[in-house]
């Protein structure tokens, strides 16, 4: 039986900072599902088949890995897949506090999937997707190439100035 466990997340877009716990998760486990969560209640940056693209693109170097969507609770879709190991990447100053409170949630949920959590390598602690959109309006493709895996900058780039949001 392989070892492998399931990365959750929005990937809104994918950071160099998801990248990071994707490339570390697939050194500890044989099988690594990247599921790509898709939330009714939030208007994403990027569609969920930009997404998926997006992360194949900066993961295309990973041969352990299979991206997945799903909608609806994230241990639910964990359980559903038959997996018990659920990775979360963690920037030590500003998620411990809601992602501890979700790990506990989550167990009375489905006390069978474990979380482990991945501490943001420090070079990338500050790098989320939200930083992404707040320089979307200033920043260059070499500024984005500091956040962005290098295969994706092009695309992240390209879908500002789509959007008017670059000058």
């Amino acid at each position: 039986m392989k070892s492998w466990a399931v990365y959750p997340g929005s990937f809104d877009p994918f950071t160099l900072g998801h990248l990071d716990v994707v490339e570390r998760a697939s050194r500890l486990f044989e099988y690594l599902v990247v599921a790509i969560g898709v939330n009714n209640d939030k208007r994403p940056l990027f569609t969920i088949e930009e997404r998926t693209e997006l992360v194949r693109l900066s993961t295309a170097h990973l041969k352990n890995i299979e991206i997945k969507v799903y909608s609806g609770l994230t241990v639910r879709f964990v359980s559903e897949i038959g997996a018990n190991i659920m990775i979360r990447g963690v920037r030590p100053i500003t998620d411990i506090p809601a992602e501890l409170t979700m790990m506990m949630a989550n167990r009375r949920l489905a006390p069978n999937i474990e979380t482990l959590f991945m501490i943001a390598d420090g070079e990338l602690a500050h790098v989320s997707s939200s930083l992404i959109k707040e320089i979307s309006s200033i920043a260059d493709e070499a500024e984005f190439a500091k956040f962005l895996p290098k295969p994706i900058v092009k695309a992240v780039v390209s879908k500002f100035k789509g959007l008017g949001n670059r000058s």
